[in-house]
């Protein structure tokens, strides 16, 4: 298999294991205001942008014909709850030499992550081989017209490394990023979430993704 231009990396749920301490958090902001926040609806969140998934879980309150929070309350019982829960974020296995062996054989790396810049710094901040991917498209990049599963922030990412979209190979492992990395036409490999089969999760992704039980299946 050869290799690739670029590696477009997703960060939560990627190449680090915070998508259950988000979905966690989610879980008990929305159960502060009587909301039970089921399985399908976490995996429906992983990917997008705080703001979007305000506004899906508002919809969700609206759906369950509950009073719905104002989303900046919602967001503000959310945020404590995450950081306290995102300090205990490890590497998920495999990144840590997935990103080595890009550096080390000169393939071009960028993050393309739906968390704002500070919250990026937050997560990062215990693990610095992360500082190897110098290019960053944050889910608050002024640039960006439009969040994931939009193919905005892939294609800003291809723009700014200056390779076209169909030569980078991106990593996701939500749906809506997945979808995001398709719209975008990169060449797209899936981690599956923990525990789920790829005969499970077929149907969640697009039928041309490459599905990964763990990154270090990973050859080129």
């Amino acid at each position: 298999m050869s290799a690739p231009a670029a590696c477009l990396f997703d960060l939560d749920g990627l190449l680090l294991d915070t998508e259950p301490l988000h979905g966690r958090a989610w879980q008990q902001a929305a159960a502060s205001f009587g909301l039970e926040l089921q399985p399908q609806q976490l995996l429906a969140l992983r990917g997008r942008r705080r703001d979007d998934c305000a506004a899906l879980v508002s919809q969700w309150f609206s759906a369950a014909d509950l009073p719905v929070p104002d989303r900046q309350q919602l967001l503000e019982r959310r945020q404590p709850i995450a950081e306290a829960l995102l300090r205990q974020a490890r590497p998920m296995p495999g990144a840590r030499e997935l990103v080595r062996s890009c550096q080390q054989r000169g393939i071009a790396m960028a993050m393309v992550t739906s968390s704002s810049r500070p919250a990026v710094a937050f997560k990062e901040a215990s693990h610095p081989w992360l500082a190897a991917i110098r290019l960053r498209i944050h889910g608050d990049d002024p640039a960006l017209a439009a969040g994931k599963p939009a193919p905005d922030p892939y294609l800003l990412a291809a723009e700014r490394l200056k390779l076209p979209p169909q030569a980078c190979w991106a990593f996701e492992d939500s749906p809506a990023g997945a979808l995001a990395a398709a719209r975008a036409g990169c060449q797209l490999h899936v981690l599956l979430p923990p525990g789920l089969s790829p005969q499970q999760c077929r149907s969640l992704y697009p039928e041309d993704a490459t599905l990964l039980s763990s990154l270090l299946e990973l050859r080129f």
